[in-house]
């Protein structure tokens, strides 16, 4: 079985932020088209301050994971803010007391960043949120454990899962926020959140990928 050092993730955090800031004026262009257009700017802009303020610190992957959520939170504005936040907050609490992260943790983990996000939003998949990629996400996860697959093998059908759950979002008819309102002709564009989600989501996973290490194992 193979396990990340928590303590050492700190790559892991700072991959995501090179992701969204790549991406920010793709995210921006995505979320132009049926909302706002400030999807990247804003995500850029938490990411970027937990950059500005860790980049010197020594810090592990569930205390990154909460200083970061509570920068979404509360510093961001706009509505995926608070969605992103409590996402991020809630996978830190569920994991905070584990030294080494197993697929089981990150599993559990993520399953608790969706259940805290399902009780500040009622959206479900097939609605065109980020729930169309992050839910597929956590299933994959789940099935990986139940199935007792190799945590790297895991990542992969979890970055899979993700991938078509955004795609997914191109075809369906927003429910939630602005974009709502524009019924039918919101069909044919990928959904903000869900691409933000993905591109998460693919970095964390990399970024577990390169950590992951034997678990000793004692022999008495």
């Amino acid at each position: 079985m193979k396990t990340f050092n928590n303590k050492e993730g700190k790559s892991i955090l700072f991959s995501m932020v090179k992701a969204i800031q790549e991406n920010k004026a793709y995210l921006s262009e995505v979320d132009g088209l049926i909302g706002d257009g400030d999807h990247g700017m804003n995500m850029n802009k938490g990411f970027t301050v937990f950059e500005t303020r860790f980049e010197n610190e020594n810090i592990s992957f569930t205390d990154g994971l909460a200083e970061l959520g509570n920068i979404l939170l509360t510093e961001i504005g706009g509505s995926m803010g608070p969605i992103y936040g409590t996402i991020l907050i809630d996978m830190a609490e569920a994991g905070e007391e584990e030294k080494e992260i197993s697929l089981v943790t990150f599993s559990k983990m993520l399953t608790t960043g969706l259940e805290g996000l399902s009780g500040i939003v009622d959206a479900k998949v097939g609605d065109k949120t980020l729930v169309d990629t992050l839910a597929p996400a956590v299933n994959a996860l789940n099935k990986a454990v139940d199935e007792n697959i190799p945590f790297r093998e895991a990542l992969q059908e979890m970055k899979k899962a993700a991938e078509t759950g955004r795609n997914s979002t191109k075809d369906l008819v927003a429910k939630f926020g602005r974009s709502s309102r524009l019924g039918e002709r919101s069909r044919g564009v990928l959904d903000a959140g869900a691409t933000s989600c993905c591109i998460i989501l693919t970095a964390m996973a990399d970024a577990m990928t390169d950590l992951l290490v034997e678990e000793s194992v004692s022999v008495g």
